[in-house]
């Protein structure tokens, strides 16, 4: 092994042998397009890899994982850095935004996707065919991270996390080698990406199912600050009544005054209620019917809406900012655990947050997947989501300590667990240990072990390694 950290020049030659081996961009610090080529969505994290490459397909991220075991580096990977949470720093970083491929098979209702696949490019090809895939509510998140990591989008509670639905995946390991996973072909690895995330290799492809969805009622209503309070407690006991055919969630948000923004809108507190509904349009009407009544909307955008549209439910940012989150799961959603939310960050409290959401879960979430895999939190009722204000200058101590005050508040009600895909800022690894019943969470670094023990594969919310003795 030649172990260069620390020698730029010793890299430079290093680099160039590299460059003959793959046919995407091979950028040290300091070359042109480096900066553009590391930077994500999330731009309050800055990487430092000590090299990237621009991924052009398997062979090339073979090439990438190769050379960083050669020279005794870590490895790192970036679809679109919406889930970034930590800087990649001295790392081998391969970016995956050139392999954008989706290859529809309408007869099975099967999509195959190359990992720097955005959901909006695989909505493009799957809903000329009536069929949809279980997206997350924003679509120009990469889609494989989304699914690995678990996947809980707008029609969630009728079909279950994306991971669920998962058929088959191509993964490079930190060996360098090729590998095709699915319930016959290394079960074990199957299983434990789907819900692992990345702490296995480089997902290069993976092949999904696809859903008889090419329309929903759905949108959202924006209601005034004043009745925040009205809208979460009639919230909590509404969504008792619905089928599993309706997901929906409830976001308090503080929204900027931008321009883009309708008027109404713009720099004012608003409590924003997503509704999705499988099946037809007088009874997704029906079901919405008791929340309609509840205040005074600002804007009631609920209605019948192609597939295509559903990134409109939940209105997600698309341009690059700076993010930071933090998530948690509730077993329940009392009078008083909403009263304790909207004493920590309702319009009544001066809060450095841009969005504290809580999502109904149950339905299909709740059930086991066929064949299983590795996803936690399916015994939670809800998941809430704190996003603070995209304000670089409080992520260190303001938000964090007003995200701490929040969860704090909610303590009697939660599962103690989370959404990994909701995990945030929590890197620790007592705090990644959270996200998987303790049975998972043993089988996961057993097989850690098997696969990485070198730990190549250890920024983002890696599986962390077990407590000395526990086994």
């Amino acid at each position: 092994m030649s172990v260069i950290t620390g020698d730029p020049a010793g890299l430079s030659r290093e680099a160039e042998s590299l460059r003959r081996e793959v046919d995407g961009p091979v950028l040290l610090p300091g070359d042109e397009g480096f900066t553009t080529e590391v930077t994500g969505f999330n731009v309050a994290i800055r990487h430092t890899p000590a090299l990237v490459v621009g991924a052009t397909g398997v062979g090339d991220v073979q090439a990438a994982v190769r050379f960083a075991a050669r020279q005794g580096l870590p490895v790192a990977v970036q679809a679109t850095g919406h889930g970034a949470v930590m800087p990649v720093d001295g790392a081998v970083l391969i970016t995956t935004g050139r392999m954008h491929a989706v290859t529809v098979d309408p007869s099975a209702c099967t999509a195959t996707i190359a990992a720097g696949t955005t959901w909006a490019e695989v909505i493009e090809h799957t809903t000329p065919h009536g069929l949809a895939p279980l997206c997350g509510s924003a679509p120009g998140v990469g889609a494989i991270g989304y699914t690995l990591g678990g996947g809980t989008g707008p029609i969630a509670r009728t079909y279950g996390f994306a991971a669920d639905h998962v058929r088959e995946l191509t993964l490079v390991t930190a060996d360098g080698q090729a590998r095709t996973v699915d319930a016959v072909r290394e079960p074990d690895l199957f299983w434990a990406l789907r819900g692992g995330k990345g702490s296995f290799g480089v997902v290069t492809s993976m092949t999904i199912d696809l859903f008889p969805v090419a329309t929903l009622y759905g949108g959202g209503i924006f209601f005034p600050a004043e009745d925040a309070s009205r809208v979460l407690h009639a919230y909590r006991d509404w969504v008792g009544t619905l089928p599993e055919t309706t997901t929906t969630s409830v976001a308090l948000l503080r929204l900027p005054p931008l321009p883009e923004l309708p008027p109404m809108l713009r720099g004012r507190f608003v409590a924003h209620l997503r509704f999705a509904h499988i099946g037809e349009a007088h009874e997704g009407e029906r079901l919405l019917a008791p929340m309609r009544a509840v205040g005074s909307p600002l804007i009631d955008a609920v209605a019948p809406m192609p597939f295509a549209a559903i990134g409109s439910i939940h209105q997600d940012p698309t341009d690059p900012m700076p993010s930071w989150e933090r998530g948690a799961l509730l077993r329940e959603l009392t009078a008083d655990t909403v009263d304790a939310i909207l004493a920590t960050a309702g319009p009544e409290v001066e809060a450095p947050f841009a969005v504290v959401e809580v999502r109904h879960l149950g339905g299909a979430l709740a059930r086991p997947a066929r064949p299983e895999n590795a996803v936690g939190g399916r015994d939670a009722a809800f998941s809430l989501l704190i996003i603070g204000a995209p304000v670089p200058e409080l992520f260190a101590s303001v938000i964090p300590g007003a995200a701490g005050a929040l969860i704090g508040a909610v303590e009697p009600w939660l599962t103690g667990g989370c959404l990994l895909n909701f995990q945030g800022t929590a890197t620790r690894p007592e705090e990644i240990a959270r996200v998987w019943p303790r049975p998972v969470l043993r089988r996961l670094a057993r097989l850690r072990e098997v696969h990485d023990p070198q730990r190549v594969f250890r920024f983002g919310h890696a599986v962390p390694d077990l407590p000395e003795g526990e086994d």
